[in-house]
């Protein structure tokens, strides 16, 4: 938990009292969480903005994490999707999860773990997972489209990659030269937590090209990791071509520019907030279960060692996912 904002090092582990399990609820007994960009964000209240939602000088939410897997230890009155004994996984808008007991509503972001998969596989599934899904419905991208991901190997950037093949988008990815091999189709790929490619038609590797200098042009540019621009990237898209962002920009001018360009009616800007409905965790579920789904797992770190998790996701080298285990598999 932590009780300020600050750096990694305020995060600690303590004793606290069970979360109360209310009408409709599902307590948790937590297996596997995850460090994540807004984890970070949230704990160092950075950028001051969202102090306005997360608590302006001290955070209301002491316990982080909000994506999870486990076990459900007792359920509420009126819960009738889950019994205690069920294995599940979620997502927490209102964190929690880092923690050895999540309370979380049955109506919420959270479904049963497909039969076979252990629950350190399926926790990091949620957050990144949902922020790309959300954005890929809000932008109405469909099948036949071609789409640039910027970010591609990062938690938003591979969920995006998979999850637009799936579509039948004709996707290229942006990477790093370590990574190209990750992003490519569907053969066996050497890296912790993946056996599979991410699905990718075309790779860019950034660390030898400038990709806006790329002479294809795009129904959509996805900057995943919020470090490019719609001026940078214009050249790239077609005339009615659409920039997607996860960032406001280094001015905030993206919370401006998705009105602006929307009337100038050419190319376009859009920074989608996130959809968090039962429909989403359930089509990222069957997805998962049907093997055209997979998180990115990183590296993997006990509890007791979730300080050193947040200072190596702060670091900005992270490939999709950091997992937390809390308990130990058997």
């Amino acid at each position: 938990m932590r009780t300020t904002y600050g750096p990694p090092e305020i995060v600690h582990l303590t004793d606290v009292p069970a979360p109360q399990v209310g009408p409709g609820d599902v307590r948790v007994a937590v297996h596997a969480t995850t460090v994540n960009r807004t984890d970070c964000g949230v704990r160092a209240g950075h950028p001051f903005f969202i102090r306005a939602l997360t608590g302006l000088f001290r955070p209301r939410a002491t316990v982080l994490g909000n994506e999870f897997a486990g076990v459900v230890e007792s359920v509420g009155p009126g819960v009738r999707r889950f019994s205690a004994g069920d294995r599940v996984f979620g997502y927490s808008p209102r964190f929690g999860a880092h923690a050895e007991l999540l309370s979380i509503s049955q109506d919420g972001l959270v479904a049963a773990v497909p039969a076979g998969l252990p629950l350190e596989d399926v926790a990091p599934a949620t957050e990144g997972a949902h922020y790309a899904l959300s954005i890929i419905r809000k932008a109405g991208i469909s099948g036949g489209q071609d789409v640039l991901v910027n970010g591609a190997t990062g938690a938003i950037g591979s969920a995006a990659v998979q999850l637009l093949a799936d579509l039948g988008a004709r996707v290229t990815a942006v990477c790093g030269t370590a990574h190209t091999g990750l992003v490519r189709g569907l053969g066996a790929v050497p890296h912790t937590g993946l056996v599979r490619g991410l699905g990718a038609d075309r790779v860019i590797d950034r660390d030898k090209a400038d990709f806006t200098k790329d002479g294809h042009h795009y129904d959509v540019v996805f900057d995943a990791v919020g470090k490019s621009s719609i001026g940078r990237c214009r050249p790239l898209l077609k005339p009615r071509g659409l920039y997607l962002t996860t960032d406001l920009g280094p001015w905030s001018q993206n919370a401006v520019l998705p009105v602006v360009t929307r009337l100038a009616r050419g190319r376009r800007v859009m920074l989608p907030t996130p959809i968090e409905t039962p429909q989403v965790i359930e089509y990222l579920c069957e997805r998962i279960a049907s093997g055209r789904f997979r998180p990115v797992v990183d590296r993997r770190y006990p509890f007791g060692q979730i300080v050193e998790a947040y200072r190596y996701v702060e670091t900005g080298q992270k490939v999709g996912n950091v997992v937390i285990t809390v308990v130990p598999p058997r």
